[in-house]
């Protein structure tokens, strides 16, 4: 049987308008608009900050690499350290600023990420780098919350729901602006300067929170002993996931087998963690809940809608830079993608309707497959500027659909109970962090691929005696004369330039495949989604009739 926890304070004398919503929130007191603006503008510099801090290694890790003189492997770790700590911090986030406040829970967070990242500037080593990133993921997901609490102090109670839809669009706006800065940020700066900028970040985060403190809130004795058996079984178990996921396309799946055991030793712990879970008295993670109908499809919903943003992150990102385009050059890329994810999270909040929440689910599946229409057919010319429209109209959808997942799922939650929150929080950052990873893995693996498949092919069709392969030859070697006399040498090098242009079409061709069937996929969900949109209309009008 669930036991009522006792509460940690007296609860202030709020209104009924007043009262936080759950424990842990803040209050929703009234404010002057000087105030509000203030809190707006506090929580929009927080939420950007929360994704900034990890946008930066993502756009700058060719140079953190050469820096550090890292393989490929060992630079994907940087990234992946940030998302395994911050799928992980959710397990205990929630009853964290339940029992103690999210307050001071985000000024501890601060503090350690504002000490490291010192520490850091002195002691430059990729170790420390990585300990650096796996802070940051921590002090992330608080700081995600508390930017979207002090966006929400700045609207009225009947209008939170557009607040939440602001606050988690612009927590999407911090790699964009990563790519947007960077350039600039470097051209007259050495490359560990985006340790001092982070550094700025944090501090001013850190004084933004100090002056103006959000209201009160409920604080309850919520932690048990058996949260933390919980979380030592979970939190590493999804580590594994992370790390596999990160590496296998890079160290390839079936070439190393601490691959197997890793994926392996995950899943173990978290079936472990679960059947755990499953059996406590006052559970964390609600296990039965988690296989009912309502929440397997929501999880597939938000899991699959977050992988069709791979059609940005992977496939229009990473063709880009095979084809050789530098950050100067994605720099009015990014331009149109923050553009389009602000344009998104205003449009979703200014067209909120709780009872057309779904359409805009719709309406971003709609969007994400007209850009994989105008983005199939890639050639090797294609350079940013061809992307402008489609990618302007990918992240219009990942404003669109993010807030409105997030409250239909919420809605259905709060009308389980409040001990159900902390099993969505958890499903909610696990389905976008993994459905990112998993569609990045994928996609690369699936691209890999079909890059060795094409080149096997376009090779299979050149033959020497051929006029136009014969020409294309003629002109490498002749190329070459510039830097060698050796007939044999030019020779080699006319085959080595014919070898890469077949590397490049097939490359290219293989980013088209990507393209078509991420717009598969989005035709699938599409339809998958209308379908039971209509049975479920159909099921209530049905139950509507029979009680009349």
């Amino acid at each position: 049987m669930d036991k009522t926890p006792r509460y940690l304070e007296t609860p202030p004398d709020w209104s009924p308008d007043e009262r936080p919503t759950l424990p842990g929130s803040p209050a929703a007191i009234a404010h002057s608009t000087t105030k509000r603006v203030a809190f707006f503008l506090i929580g929009l510099f927080i939420a950007i900050s929360a994704s900034l801090s990890n946008g930066f290694i993502i756009a700058n890790l060719a140079i953190f690499q050469g820096e550090y003189g890292l393989t490929p492997s060992q630079a994907a770790w940087l990234p992946a350290a940030y998302v395994m700590a911050n799928v992980s911090s959710n397990l205990i986030l929630f009853k964290a600023r339940q029992q103690y406040g999210l307050r001071l829970f985000s000024e501890i967070g601060l503090l350690a990420f504002i000490g490291v990242l010192i520490l850091h500037i002195f002691v430059q080593t990729y170790e420390m780098a990585l300990f650096v990133r796996f802070i940051a993921g921590l002090a992330a997901a608080p700081l995600s919350s508390l930017g979207m609490y002090y966006i929400m102090q700045a609207f009225s109670r009947a209008d939170v729901a557009k607040a939440i839809y602001l606050a988690f669009g612009f927590q999407q706006l911090g790699l964009p602006l990563a790519w947007i800065i960077s350039p600039s940020l470097l051209s007259a700066n050495p490359w560990d300067v985006i340790y001092t900028f982070e550094l700025g970040l944090a501090i001013c985060c850190f004084a933004m929170v100090v002056s103006l403190k959000l209201p009160r809130s409920l604080r309850l004795d919520v932690f048990e002993k058996q949260d933390l058996f919980t979380f030592a079984l979970l939190a590493p178990g999804l580590a594994c996931l992370c790390i596999v996921l990160t590496q296998g396309p890079i160290v390839w799946w079936f070439d190393s087998q601490w691959l197997a055991y890793t994926l392996i030793a995950g899943f173990c712990l978290i079936v472990l963690g679960l059947t755990y879970e499953h059996y406590r008295s006052n559970p964390l993670i609600m296990t039965r809940w988690l296989a009912t109908g309502d929440i397997l499809s929501f999880i597939a919903s938000a899991f699959a809608l977050r992988l069709l943003m791979s059609e940005q992150s992977y496939a229009a990102v990473n063709f880009l830079k095979t084809m050789g385009m530098g950050p100067d050059q994605f720099v009015p890329f990014y331009m149109v993608i923050f553009l389009g994810t602000v344009a998104g999270s205003v449009f979703s909040a200014v067209t909120f309707n709780k009872d057309r929440l779904i359409l805009n689910l719709f309406l971003a599946e709609f969007l994400i497959l007209i850009a994989c229409t105008l983005d199939y057919h890639l050639t090797s010319d294609v350079r940013p500027t061809n992307f402008y429209w489609s990618q302007f109209l990918v992240s219009f959808a990942g404003g669109v659909f993010i807030g409105p997942l997030l409250l239909m799922g919420f809605v259905r939650t709060l009308q389980k109970g409040p001990q159900y929150v902390v099993t969505f929080i958890v499903l909610f950052t696990a389905t976008q962090n993994f459905g990112g990873l998993v569609g990045s893995s994928f996609f690369n693996t699936y691209q890999q691929h079909h890059t060795s498949n094409y080149k096997v092919e376009i090779n299979s069709r050149l033959d020497p005696t051929d006029p136009v392969v014969a020409q294309r030859l003629q002109t490498y070697q002749h190329s070459a004369i510039a830097t060698t006399n050796d007939p044999a040498l030019q020779q080699n090098q006319a085959l080595q330039n014919l070898n890469k242009v077949v590397t490049r079409e097939a490359q290219v061709r293989a980013y088209n495949d990507v393209i078509a069937l991420n717009g598969i996929f989005a035709i699938v969900l599409l339809i998958w989604g209308l379908f039971r949109y209509m049975y479920n209309r159909y099921i209530n009008q049905k139950n509507i009739k029979a009680t009349h």
